[in-house]
C-alpha cells in the first residue's frame, strides 16, 4: 500500500472526504475558474497545503475561453482579473493560458457548426486539453528524472451540480491525464459540500467572488452555457444583452438552436429583450 492509499484509507475510516498525499506531490496545479467553488477549493486546498509544508509547490490556472468575433468576453467580464487576485490573496503564481487553434470558444461553436451539449461537451474536452498542456510544461519544468511527476490537480467539483458529479470519488487518478512522464492525481475539495456551506466558507474567510452572484447568476461559467438553468440564462441575458445577440446571430447563422428545447432568441424575449 503506498502513501497516498494510506492517507486516503484512514482518512475515509474517520468519515473525513479522502486527500490525495499533498507532502508527496511534485506540482499542485489549482484551476480556476473565478467561481465561488473554485474559490473555496483553493482556499481548502491552500489550508491543508500548509498542514503539509507545500504551500510553495502550488500554481494557480485560469483558463481564458477568449473574445468573440464581436470582440464580446466568452466568460464574465472582469473574471481573469478576479482570478488573479484570489491567487494573489495566498500568495500564489498565477497563470493563464488559452486554446492554441481557436480564437475562443465562440469560434469554435462557429466551425463545428454546432453548440455543445450535454452528450456533445466538447467546450469541456477544449479546457481538458489545455489543462493537459499545462501539465506538460510544469512536468518539463520540473526536470524529473528516473520516475513520473507527480501531479495533484484540484478543481472545483460539487456533487449537488449534477449527477455524475455526486458519482466520483473525490480522489481519483485522471487516467486520461496520466502518461509514463507523469501521473495525475484528480482532487475535488469541496466535491460534498453544499452551497451553503461554500458561501458561509466565503463569508467567514471574507474571500474576493465575482460580482455576478451578487447580480442573481446562482453558477459562474461561460455567461451563456448551454447547461446552466433557465433563470440563469435569462438573467445572463439581461445582464449581457450584446453577447445574447451574437449567440442568437449565431444559431440562426448555423441553422441549430442555441439549445435543443431552447433557443437563445427565446431566451432573449423571456429575458425581455427584442429576439
Amino acid at each position: 500500500m503506498n502513501a497516498q492509499t494510506e492517507l486516503v484509507s484512514v482518512r475515509s475510516l474517520l468519515g473525513v472526504e479522502p486527500v490525495p498525499d499533498l507532502a508527496s506531490a511534485d506540482r499542485i496545479i489549482m484551476s480556476n475558474s473565478g467561481g465561488k467553488d473554485s474559490l473555496v477549493s483553493m482556499d481548502e486546498g491552500v489550508r491543508l497545503a500548509d498542514e503539509a509544508g507545500v504551500r510553495d509547490r502550488i500554481v494557480v490556472l485560469h483558463i481564458d475561453l477568449g473574445r468573440t468575433p464581436r470582440n464580446h468576453s466568452v466568460e464574465w467580464p472582469g473574471t481573469v482579473d478576479l482570478a488573479r487576485r484570489q491567487a494573489a490573496h495566498y500568495g500564489l503564481p498565477f497563470e493563464v493560458r488559452r486554446m492554441t487553434k481557436w480564437p475562443s470558444l465562440v469560434h469554435r461553436i462557429r466551425a463545428r457548426g454546432q453548440f455543445p451539449h450535454l452528450t456533445t461537451r466538447f467546450c469541456t474536452s477544449e479546457k481538458r486539453g489545455v489543462a493537459h498542456r499545462f501539465m506538460t510544461e510544469q512536468v518539463n519544468a520540473l526536470g524529473i528524472a528516473g520516475r513520473p511527476a507527480r501531479i495533484v490537480h484540484v478543481m472545483g467539483f460539487r456533487g449537488q451540480e449534477s449527477r455524475a458529479r455526486a458519482r466520483r470519488p473525490a480522489v481519483e487518478v485522471d487516467q486520461r491525464a496520466s502518461n509514463g512522464r507523469r501521473t495525475v492525481t484528480q482532487w475535488y475539495p469541496v466535491l460534498r459540500w453544499s452551497e451553503a456551506e461554500v458561501w458561509q466558507r466565503i463569508r467567514d474567510r471574507g474571500l474576493p467572488y465575482h460580482w455576478a452572484y451578487d447580480a442573481d447568476m446562482s453558477r459562474l461559467s461561460c455567461s451563456l452555457c448551454v447547461l446552466a438553468s433557465v433563470p440563469d440564462l435569462e438573467c445572463a441575458a439581461r445582464l449581457r444583452p450584446e453577447l445574447a445577440r451574437e449567440y442568437a446571430d449565431l444559431e440562426e447563422e448555423m441553422g441549430v438552436p442555441f439549445r435543443r428545447e431552447l433557443s437563445m432568441a427565446e431566451i432573449i424575449r423571456r429575458a425581455g429583450g427584442t429576439p
